[in-house]
């Protein structure tokens, strides 16, 4: 809290120049704001009307540190129930402030005592300037009688009694009152010097004045070691006001006891000058903390916040804050209430991400579960199906998709989970007991084929190159062709397996690659439906070969073979047609042998 100028230490003056009004000041913010964290809303506003009831000798710091009291606790607790509607599952936008009723009282009582403070302040300005005539009346006097040389006893009664009645004579403007001092200790002091009076009176009256001043000077002095600076401060305001109406004492004197009086005066104020400048520091303190608490706030990477783990974190850590916040106690006055609508400010605007985050996350939730139950409805509706292949594959993608599908509230999750699994279980199930005999063909069928490689390999190992082992050979490459599926993890091992035997064979056998070419496209023949589909595509390859054999016999005719050029080229093509014809050979037997297929699976 900044001290104002009613705060600030005495201005040290010199004895003969002392003005007239004390220095006042109010109680400090710190004080009175712990007497008032214990009171309640409506202990507030009773004790502001007791206040209203006499304005005049009310203390201002009181009244202001009431009303910030009041609101702090009324900020307080709309926090708390923003922050309770907020965690319910409230939405920001939609909060709306409760009224207060009592804030309307506390600003009728405040209205009141500000009304009032005006109206006494006026008669207060009033009464001052009535006081300065009436002062500037007793100079008038006063120096009339420094100037008369009549009865001294007459003259010494007047004059005591004209200071009587100026002592008497309190508020004065306060732009007067240093003037008003300066000629009354003038003609105060030309009268005692000029005034001749009985040396006993005289030094009778100086001795009393000495030991008045003295005793001040010693109160003073001790003021030096309270424990309460400001309290003390404020008394010594009232042994200057004292001071200045007690007499003066000995010429020889009145500058040492001054010194001592002011010297006293200086420790009291230094003191208390250091309790306000040591409470500014911590309030500036104060006010760093509470400035650091609003920067991490505002920092908040909203952007990385996207899961509830996240946001819960995020949250303690908020409340955490806040919680220190509370601990942290006022910063100075015109900052106090800035640095706290900053921090709630804050604190809205995280409260509010949340609170969205929260409702986009429960819409997405809700899309997720509808999602969900459409692919059980699917699921369900497959799971009496006996298309064991094209279900089994829709099913399959369907658990694909499932798990593409982002979460949902925990409390169906399991449940969904549960009728989806279900489906796809019961129809795998199933699916495995009508297809137990096709596994155990199929395992049949693995023992033939390794019967055929077996052979092939002893085929290998007997190094024979007639002609009868090639046909052998024909005869298990035709065999292993009959012989239907085996299990698919064991297919493409197998396959690699024979075929490496076979190719084997015919390169010891001297094949001609065409031969070759076709034994492969024997034991690569699959089911009936894709033979259909490669007869058409050789047939779709011979007509062309066939038309290109035409186009090229077509081009000889018009070719010149007398040159050397024509005889190249010429010789080129002819070669290009014995390829092409080679090439037709290789596919009619290739058709023949899916016919010849076809005719056995018939």
């Amino acid at each position: 809290m900044e001290a104002n100028d009613t705060n600030r230490p005495l201005t040290e003056v010199n004895a003969d120049n002392m003005p007239e009004t004390s220095v006042t000041t109010n109680e400090a913010n710190n004080n009175m704001a712990v007497h008032n964290t214990k009171r309640t809303k409506e202990d507030i506003v009773a004790r502001l009307k007791e206040i209203s009831l006499d304005p005049c000798n009310a203390d201002k710091q009181e009244i202001d540190s009431l009303k910030q009291s009041f609101y702090k606790m009324l900020h307080a607790e709309q926090d708390a129930a923003y922050k309770a509607y907020i965690e319910a599952g409230g939405a920001a936008e939609d909060y709306t402030v409760k009224a207060e009723p009592l804030e309307g009282a506390m600003k009728e009582v405040m209205a009141q005592i500000k009304e009032k403070r005006n109206s006494i302040a006026a008669e207060q300005e009033q009464i001052k300037e009535e006081n300065l005539q009436k002062k500037l009346a007793i100079l008038e006097r006063m120096k009339e009688l420094t100037e008369n040389q009549g009865d001294t006893n007459s003259i010494y009664n007047e004059f005591k009694q004209l200071q009587q009645e100026w002592n008497d004579i309190k508020l004065v403007p306060a732009n007067k009152a240093n003037e008003l001092w300066k000629n009354y200790q003038h003609y105060t002091e030309k009268f005692y010097d000029m005034v001749k009076l009985n040396n006993e009176f005289r030094e009778y009256d100086f001795k009393k004045n000495l030991e008045q001043k003295t005793y001040l000077c010693e109160a003073a002095e001790k003021l030096a070691e309270a424990n309460d600076p400001v309290s003390a401060f404020h008394q010594l305001q009232k042994l200057h006001q004292e001071f200045r109406n007690i007499g003066p004492v000995a010429k020889e004197l009145r500058d040492s006891i001054w010194k001592r009086f002011k010297d006293a005066s200086s420790v009291v104020n230094r003191r208390h000058q250091k309790h306000f400048e040591e409470q500014k520091e911590k309030e500036q303190n104060n006010l760093d903390q509470k400035t650091v608490i609003c920067e991490i706030v505002e920092a908040m990477e909203y952007d990385t916040f996207t899961t509830f783990a996240d946001w819960e974190e995020k949250t303690q850590e908020i409340l955490a804050l806040q919680a220190k916040w509370k601990t942290i106690g006022f910063a100075p006055q015109k900052m106090n209430v800035k640095i706290f609508e900053r921090f709630r400010a804050a604190c809205d605007e995280f409260f509010k991400r949340k609170a969205a985050f929260f409702k986009a996350v429960k819409e997405e939730m809700a899309a997720n579960l509808q999602k969900k139950r459409e692919l059980c409805e699917k699921a369900e509706a497959l799971k009496d199906s006996t298309d064991w292949k094209e279900t089994a594959e829709i099913l399959t993608k369907l658990q694909k998709e499932w798990k593409t599908v982002g979460p949902i509230a925990k409390k169906h999750s399991d449940g969904v989970w549960k009728r989806f699994i279900s489906a796809c279980d019961y129809f795998f199930a199933q699916k495995n007991k009508a297809t137990s005999s096709q596994r155990s063909e199929e395992m049949e069928n693995l023992e033939k084929k390794k019967g055929i490689i077996r052979q092939l390999s002893d085929l290998d190992a007997s190094g024979d190159t007639d002609e009868n082992v090639s046909e052998e050979i024909r005869q298990l490459i035709k065999e292993w062709n009959s012989v239907g599926h085996v299990p698919f993890k064991e297919k493409d091992r197998i396959y690699k397996e024979f075929h490496g035997l076979v190719d084997k064979l015919f390169d010891k056998l001297h094949l001609s690659a065409s031969e070759k070419k076709l034994n492969t496209f024997k034991s690569g023949l699959g089911k009936t439906e894709n033979l259909y589909r490669e007869r058409e595509k050789l047939m779709r390859n011979y007509e062309k070969l066939k038309a290109d054999i035409k186009t090229y016999e077509n081009n000889l005719g018009f070719l010149n073979s007398s040159s050397k050029k024509g005889n190249s080229l010429v010789g080129e093509i002819g070669k290009k047609i014995e390829r092409l014809k080679g090439d037709m050979e290789l596919i009619v037997k290739k058709i023949q042998a899916i016919d010849e297929t076809l005719a056995n699976e018939k």
